[in-house]
């Protein structure tokens, strides 16, 4: 079985990240693709999230509907810091059979040396999905160097190039632009119930 490991601090979850990953699922040919939701990811600390249970509920209503997709709780039942190896290695608990694709953007894929425990990370992988952008500048002669057997495990995946972020949207919320089409109806109206990032 191939399963897609999708992660994200997803504040909130947007149609740019669910077409993303219907392109990651359909391409890579994976069976299954899981939410992770991240609580409180090492390179946001400084950062205020909304609390894990919202996004969780959002990610939740987003993905509604699409018997592949599914939440997982690996980075959320756990303390922190939450590492990618670390999520990778409990998921092999979880599904021992399971080949575990990490899906990713090109520029994680760029900083990959600097994760922690990378080396293990790469072996843990079944491959690495990564979603380039076409400005994106990966030299993957040079990460092979430094991860010696990444390059046999790195797949791209074509995508279109959405100017859609979670930072965006929750800019346009403080500023009282429009956002509505930007989510999925029943986020959009979660965030209006709870009054979402408007105190930002």
């Amino acid at each position: 079985m191939r399963v897609g490991i999708f992660g994200g601090t997803f504040d909130p979850p947007h149609v740019g990240h669910l077409i993303l990953a219907e392109e990651c699922r359909t391409q890579l040919r994976l069976d299954r693709l899981l939410w992770v939701v991240t609580n409180q990811p090492p390179h946001k600390l400084d950062q205020t999230l909304s609390p894990v249970e919202k996004r969780v509920e959002m990610v939740q209503l987003s993905i509604a509907g699409n018997s592949h997709f599914e939440l997982s709780r690996v980075d959320i039942d756990r303390p922190g810091p939450h590492y990618a190896v670390d999520t990778v290695r409990l998921l092999q608990e979880q599904l021992p059979e399971a080949e575990l694709f990490y899906l990713m953007g090109g520029d994680s894929l760029h900083d990959l040396p600097t994760w922690h425990e990378p080396q293990e990370f790469v072996e843990r992988c079944a491959g690495v999905g990564v979603m380039r952008r076409h400005d994106d500048q990966v030299d993957l002669r040079s990460l092979e160097q430094v991860l010696p057997g990444l390059t046999k495990k790195v797949a791209e995946v074509e995508a279109p190039i959405l100017e859609i972020s979670s930072h965006q949207i929750r800019q346009r919320i403080i500023n009282g632009d429009g956002y509505r089409y930007y989510l999925k109806q029943e986020v959009y109206e979660k965030i209006c119930e709870w009054g979402l990032y408007r105190s930002r």
